[in-house]
C-alpha cells in the first residue's frame, strides 16, 4: 500500500454507548473501501472487530480495534472502541492517540449513559466530535425529538449536516444541507442517488443550511465578515470554517446513517477524508519532561506503544503511533523505559485481526508490529540520539474489586502470570498481592469486566478460579494516652532470656508539641526527650518511636529492636489484626540482665507492652471512605438517593452536567462493594459512576464490636 505522509493521516475514534452500531459501522467503513469485500455481522460473528472469542460469546466488544481505510488519497486510522462503560479503557486508550471523535447515538434511545461517558472524555482531553445518529430505521426513531434533546444537553454547537425525510423501517433518504442535495439508496445501501432536494423539503433545507452556514462562519474572522456580507459561504468555505470548528470544539456536526444497510456511510466517510482535522493540525502532545513533540516527519523517530493485543498463533501484537520522524522496517530502536535495544523487523497497517505490511510510517501514523522482546504498553521506542518517553494516558479508578483464587492451589503462579498477560491488553484491570490482606485483589470497572476476566482465564488459559469477597483495609488507631510495662523473662538452662520494657502510646498529629510530662493514676511521668525516630509508614499515617530512658536502664543498643517489637504490633494492630497508624510511642524505663538480655527479649517486651497499651488507649477502628460521583438521569435521583444512604453514604451535594444528574457524596468502601450491580439494577444501566479514595475515618461502635469479635474468632480458628 501507499506510505502516507502526516498531512495526509486521519486518526479518530469511533464511540457509544454499547448496541449504537461502532462495529457494524466499521464493517460497512471498510466495506466501502475495499478492504473487505462482505460485510459480516455481529450476529454472525464474522466483524473485523470484535474477532475475539470472548468478544464472540457475549456479543460485546472488549478490546479497541484498530483499523485503516485508505479514502481519497488519504489514510483514515479507526479505532473502535468498546461501548460499555466497564471497558471504558479501550476508548480512553484510543481518544489519546486519535484526533477525532465520532459519537455513535442510537437512533432509537438518543444520548445514553455511554454516550455521555463517551463525551465527558472527549471534553477532558479537548478532542473535536462528530455526532452520528444511526440505525434510523428502527421502529421507535424520532429524529427531530432526538436532535432537540442533544441541543439541550449539548447545546447549540450540535449542528446538523443531515436531517432524515422519514425515519423507520422506511427510511432510505437524507438532505444533505452542507451539499443542499438529496441522498436516496435501494435496499442493500452502498452507492446513493444524489439527487436536488424536493420542493416540500426545501424551506426546512435552507433555514437548516443557514445554521450550518452560520456555525462554520462564526470560526474564522475572514469568513464571518463574508457571512454578514452575503449571507452564504462556499462548500469549501464551509468545509474550512468547520474544520476550525472541529479543532476549538465550537461545532458538533451531526450526521445520519444506518450502518446495518450501508446508507449514508460513504457520504460520511467524504467528510471524515476532506474535513476533518489532519494529524499536524491539532494541539501538540508533550514528553514526559514537558517538551513539545511535533509530528515531524523528518525528525528523530520515536513511537509510543499504547496498546497490546494477545492473539492464538502469534502472541503479543503491539500497537502503535509514530509521534515523530519515520519509522521503517528493520529499524533499531532503544526502549526509553526499560533500557532495552529492539529490532522493529515488520510493520504493519492494522485491520482487526488482518495485517497488511508495509515498508514505513511517517509522524502521525497508526500501525502495529509483533515479536517484540522487551516492550510493554505504555512503553516508548527512540532513535539512539533521542531520549522521548510519554506518560499521557491516564485511566480511571477501579469500581468492583474481589480477591481471586485459582481452584487448585498449584496453578497460583500460573494464574498470576496469566493475569499480569491479561493487563497488558487492558491497564484498567489492576492486580495486588496484598500483604496486609493475605489476599489476591483484582480491581476493574465493574462486575462485567471482571466476569470477562474469569472467562478468559478458564476458556483462554484453562485456569479454574473463583472470586470471593475482599477483606476491607481498615486501620487502628488510638484516643488518647496510656501506659503500659511488660517483662519477657525465660530460664531453661544456659543463657536465658529478660527484657523489660514501660512505654506511654498516645495519639499522634503532624505538628504536635514534644511530650513533657503524663499523669496516670495520680502519678507523674516526665519526660526527657533523648532521641526520636518518626516512620513514615507504608500504609498512611505515621509512627513517632522517642526513647526517653534515664540513667542506662536500657543501653541504646536495644532500641531499634523495641522500635522492630513496637513495628510488628502495628503492622498487625491488637483490635482487629489490621495495620495501625497516627501513633506516639514513648519508651520512658526498663530493666535488663548483664547476661540474658538480648534483642530479641527486648523486641518481645515491647511487643506486648505496645499491646497492652494500645488496649487502653481508646482504641479505634478507621475505615477507608471514598468520594463518590454518580450520573444519574433525573427520573432515578430519588432512588438512588434512598440507596446510598442505606449504605451509609453521606450526600455531599447535587448538580446537572450534560442532561445528567451529578451526584456526590463519601461513602465507605464497604458499602462500595456490590455498588455497580445495584447502581445498574436501580437505573437500568443507566447511570454510572467514579470512585476516589477520600480518608480514613472511624467506623461507627456497633460495627467496631462486630469487627473485633470477628478478628477474635479468626484468631481461635488459626490457633
Amino acid at each position: 500500500m501507499k506510505v502516507y505522509q502526516t498531512n495526509e493521516i486521519k486518526n479518530i475514534a469511533l464511540l457509544g454507548s454499547a448496541g449504537s452500531g461502532k462495529t457494524t459501522l466499521a464493517e460497512s467503513m471498510l466495506f466501502e473501501a475495499g478492504i473487505i469485500k462482505r460485510r459480516g455481522t455481529v450476529e454472525q460473528k464474522n466483524t473485523v472487530s470484535d474477532y475475539f472469542p470472548v468478544e464472540q460469546e457475549y456479543g460485546y466488544s472488549v478490546f479497541p480495534t484498530v483499523f485503516h481505510v485508505e479514502w481519497n488519497n488519504k489514510k483514515l486510522n479507526i479505532i473502535d472502541c468498546p461501548g460499555s462503560d466497564d471497558f471504558v479503557g479501550g476508548a480512553i486508550t484510543a481518544l489519546n492517540v486519535t484526533d477525532q471523535a465520532v459519537i455513535l447515538i442510537n437512533g432509537q434511545y438518543g444520548p445514553e449513559v455511554g454516550t455521555q461517558n463517551a463525551f465527558r472524555y472527549t471534553d477532558k482531553l479537548n478532542k473535536p466530535v462528530i455526532f452520528l445518529i444511526n440505525q434510523l430505521d428502527r421502529e421507535h426513531c424520532d429524529f427531530d425529538s432526538l436532535l432537540a434533546n442533544m441541543k439541550e444537553i449539548y447545546g447549540d454547537k450540535c449542528v446538523p449536516v443531515q436531517y432524515p425525510i422519514a425515519t423507520g423501517p422506511g427510511f432510505n433518504a437524507v438532505i444533505d444541507v452542507l451539499l443542499m442535495k438529496k441522498y436516496s439508496w435501494n435496499p442493500e445501501g452502498g452507492a446513493p442517488t444524489i439527487e436536488d432536494i424536493p420542493a416540500e423539503e426545501m424551506d426546512k433545507a435552507k433555514e437548516m443550511h443557514a445554521a450550518l452556514v452560520e456555525a462554520a462562519a462564526a470560526n474564522d474572522d475572514t469568513l464571518m465578515e463574508k457571512f454578514f456580507e452575503s449571507e452564504s459561504l462556499t462548500e469549501d468555505e464551509m468545509r474550512e470554517g468547520i474544520r476550525k470548528g472541529l479543532v476549538t470544539r465550537s461545532i458538533f456536526p451531526v450526521f445520519c446513517v444506518c450502518a446495518g444497510k450501508d446508507m449514508g456511510v460513504r457520504r460520511l466517510m467524504e467528510f471524515l477524508g476532506n474535513v476533518v482535522p489532519f494529524v499536524s493540525e491539532m494541539p501538540k502532545l508533550h514528553n514526559t519532561r514537558g517538551e513539545e513533540i511535533s509530528p515531524d516527519t523528518a525528525g528523530p523517530t520515536s513511537i509510543y506503544f499504547f496498546k497490546t493485543g494477545m492473539e492464538p498463533h502469534i502472541g503479543e501484537v503491539s500497537y502503535f503511533k509514530v509521534m515523530s520522524g519515520t519509522l521503517k522496517a528493520g529499524a533499531d530502536l532503544q526502549n526509553a523505559d526499560r533500557g532495552s535495544k529492539e529490532r522493529i523487523a515488520q510493520i504493519y497497517a492494522c485491520a482487526g485481526a488482518n495485517r497488511i505490511a508495509v515498508d514505513e510510517m511517517h509522524a502521525g501514523d497508526i500501525g502495529c508490529t509483533v515479536k517484540l522482546k522487551d516492550v510493554k504498553t505504555g512503553n516508548t521506542l527512540n532513535d539512539k540520539d533521542t531520549d522521548n518517553r510519554f506518560d499521557f494516558i491516564k485511566y480511571p479508578n477501579p469500581k468492583y474489586s474481589r480477591a481471586v483464587k485459582a481452584i487448585n492451589e498449584a496453578e497460583t503462579e500460573k494464574m498470576m502470570a496469566a493475569l499480569t498477560k491479561m493487563r497488558q491488553e487492558d491497564p484498567t484491570w489492576v492486580v495486588e498481592q496484598s500483604k496486609e490482606l493475605r489476599q489476591i485483589i483484582v480491581r476493574g470497572q465493574g462486575e462485567f469486566h471482571l466476569r470477562t476476566l474469569k472467562w478468559r482465564m478458564e476458556n483462554n488459559e484453562k485456569i479454574k478460579i473463583e472470586y470471593i469477597e475482599p477483606k476491607i483495609p481498615y486501620r487502628e488507631t488510638i484516643t488518647k494516652a496510656a501506659r503500659a510495662d511488660y517483662r519477657h523473662k525465660k530460664q531453661s538452662g544456659g543463657a536465658g532470656q529478660f527484657g523489660e520494657v514501660h512505654m506511654i502510646v498516645e495519639p499522634y498529629a503532624d505538628g504536635m508539641p514534644a511530650p513533657t510530662v503524663f499523669k496516670f493514676g495520680g502519678q507523674e511521668y516526665r519526660i526527657n526527650v533523648k532521641n526520636q525516630e518518626v516512620v513514615d509508614l507504608e500504609w498512611g499515617g505515621k509512627l513517632v518511636f522517642i526513647n526517653s530512658v534515664v540513667g542506662g536502664a536500657i543501653d541504646a543498643r536495644f532500641m531499634p529492636a523495641i522500635l522492630k517489637g513496637v513495628m510488628e504490633r502495628m503492622e498487625r494492630g491488637p483490635l482487629t489484626g489490621s495495620y495501625a497508624r497516627d501513633v506516639r510511642v514513648i519508651v520512658y524505663d526498663g530493666k535488663m540482665h548483664p547476661v540474658d538480655s538480648n534483642e530479641l527479649s527486648f523486641m518481645l517486651a515491647a511487643r506486648n507492652a505496645f499491646s497492652a497499651a494500645f488496649r487502653e488507649a481508646g482504641p479505634k477502628v478507621l475505615e477507608p471512605i471514598y468520594d463518590l460521583e454518580v450520573y444519574v438521569p433525573a427520573d432515578y435521583m430519588g432512588d438512588v438517593m434512598s440507596d446510598l444512604q442505606g449504605r451509609r453514604a453521606l450526600i455531599m451535594g447535587m448538580d446537572s452536567e450534560a442532561g445528567y444528574q451529578k451526584l456526590s457524596a463519601k461513602i465507605p468502601l464497604k458499602e462500595l462493594s456490590n455498588y455497580s450491580i445495584a447502581l445498574s439494577s436501580i437505573t437500568g444501566g443507566r447511570a454510572s459512576f467514579t470512585t476516589k479514595f477520600a480518608s480514613y475515618e472511624l467506623v461507627p461502635n456497633e460495627i467496631q464490636q462486630q469487627l473485633i469479635q470477628q478478628h477474635e474468632a479468626e484468631t481461635k480458628e488459626e490457633e
